[in-house]
């Protein structure tokens, strides 16, 4: 047990049993039916500690948990329950605590996120204002989420994204936007032993297209162009009519999204009759350096408060739904989630000891806010 700032009381215990009840209850993105009993679990937590039941809200990905305070909307805590590992990962392998890590699938990615975002609110004698949107859809695309996100960020004025913390429980201060591309080239079966040459070989026309793919990178403007995944064919003698190459891209300057775009769009293949058709793009704006405004510096307040020293705040890589609030002019700070490691791998886990005093520093912000 420890004492919250303001004299209101945050268990250990109880916010493991919540993040127990949240990571053995599977989320793999887009199914459906997992979603709908995560959903509820999440719903369950927040009305269990917060007193009140949130808004279930349907959408084509899932549903996404909606819970308000009340009174005139200040600030909207982000997350999402949706996870990336496949179906029957939980059974695999289940929540524990061990060694002072709790592990399990989605732990740190972000259920724990969940979990003290929940609690923190709870330990506040005042919740009007506050708000919290966990959504069903982040980890591919956040699609059907964003304009729900977008709207509540609008008519809160203030965004903390509880997405899992940068190394050493630091504060994500700017992201990089992020995109995948899906090239697309379209070519004619034939029988490769009989007759190749009534063929056309979409393999041997994406290899062309893979190896102009990554000049597209800047490493000067920190825009990375990496190929990740490619399909190709239907059987070991028989000429690939389609193969499909997916590329991540990310970007810091909000204009390489519209070069890269166009650097796709313009690719060709000197493979006679092979088509190439490009699919998707960009996905999140950049969130530039910045884009918290007061809120960081009011976080490292509420932490030295709380006894948590020495809290950063760094560039990052990866994107989030913060993304999305950064763009529109909404100060957003990310990272606010668990302390820990691993996210999208086995090994993901959180420090169990560092969940309570980020509750407490959560709690002392949404005090100033």
């Amino acid at each position: 047990m420890s004492a919250g700032h303001n004299g209101s009381v945050i268990s250990l215990n109880d916010m493991l049993a919540d993040l127990e009840l949240l990571v053995n209850t599977e989320s793999t993105s887009l199914h459906l039916d997992l979603l709908d009993q995560s959903a509820s679990a999440v719903a369950q937590v927040m009305e269990r500690r917060l007193g009140t039941a949130p808004t279930i809200v349907p959408s084509a990905a899932g549903p996404h948990v909606l819970w308000s305070g009340g009174g005139d909307p200040k600030v909207l805590l982000v997350g999402h329950h949706d996870t990336v590992f496949p179906v029957g990962s939980v059974a695999a392998r289940p929540f524990a605590v061990v060694d002072g890590k709790a592990t399990g699938p989605g732990v740190f990615d972000m259920k724990a996120g969940i979990v003290q975002a929940v609690h923190a609110v709870a330990a506040l004698a005042d919740r009007s204002g506050v708000e919290i949107l966990i959504t069903a859809d982040e980890e591919v695309g956040s699609d059907a989420s964003r304009a729900l996100i977008e709207e509540r960020a609008l008519a809160c004025g203030n965004v903390l994204v509880f997405e899992a913390s940068a190394d050493g429980g630091a504060l994500k201060i700017a992201r990089k936007g992020t995109g995948t591309f899906e090239v697309v080239v379209h070519g004619k079966a034939a029988h490769a032993g009989l007759e190749p040459w009534n063929g056309i070989n979409s393999l041997v026309a994406a290899a062309e297209l893979i190896s102009v793919i990554p000049s597209f990178a800047d490493p000067a403007k920190a825009t990375t162009v990496t190929p990740t995944v490619a399909v190709a064919g239907t059987a070991d003698n028989v000429v690939p009519a389609e193969t499909r190459v997916k590329v991540d891209v990310r970007v810091e300057q909000i204009e390489e999204g519209p070069r890269l775009e166009a650097a796709f769009a313009g690719l060709r293949t000197s493979v006679e009759g092979a088509r190439v058709e490009i699919r998707g793009g960009m996905n999140r704006p950049p969130m530039p350096v910045g884009a918290a405004g007061d809120l960081f510096p009011l976080a490292l307040e509420a932490a030295a408060q709380v006894g948590i020293a020495d809290v950063q705040g760094v560039a990052v890589g990866g994107g989030s739904d913060g993304n999305f609030t950064a763009a529109i002019g909404v100060p957003t700070l990310d990272g606010m989630g668990a302390v820990g490691g691993g996210a999208h791998a086995l090994h993901e886990h959180v420090l169990v000891d560092t969940m309570v005093p980020r509750a407490e520093m959560v709690t002392a912000l949404l005090t100033r806010l």
